[in-house]
């Protein structure tokens, strides 16, 4: 009898638990950037911040791993030693931004518009470039 009220139960929890949605993002650090646009060392990883408007916002050092930046417009934001490994920023818009130091380590830039990003010892390791407009920026392809 205990051990039928116990898997009654286990078959109760687990598909309850297994559909509380998973966010690595800090919510906080979220509604900061969106709020004020300064967010330099946040916790962004996950973040899901497709079509946003985050032009000239402060996003130095901060951790951007795996966030959603499809189509943002990131025009004159300031992303130096910021971490965007395997982020997406398919079609994103990125003029006049900096990228200084910054890890776009399997970064996809499908379609993006690079027009005078500063780059200067940023890490592009296998970055879709796909389609993107680069324009004034100093982005060589090619490898060993």
């Amino acid at each position: 009898m205990k051990k039928l009220m116990i898997t009654v139960a286990v078959s109760i929890l687990i598909p309850l638990v297994s559909q509380v949605p998973v966010r690595a993002e800090n919510p906080e650090h979220v509604e900061q950037l969106l709020q004020t646009r300064m967010c330099p060392g946040c916790d962004l990883s996950g973040a899901d911040l497709m079509q946003a408007h985050l032009i000239g916002t402060d996003l130095r050092g901060a951790d951007l791993r795996g966030a959603n930046l499809t189509q943002a417009n990131l025009e004159g934001a300031d992303l130096a030693g910021a971490n965007l490994r395997g982020a997406n920023l398919t079609s994103a818009f990125l003029t006049n931004a900096s990228f200084q130091d910054t890890d776009l380590t399997n970064a996809n830039l499908r379609g993006a518009k690079i027009y005078f990003v500063n780059m200067a010892g940023a890490t592009l390791t296998d970055v879709d470039l796909t389609f993107a407009e680069v324009v004034g920026t100093p982005i060589s392809v090619g490898g060993d």
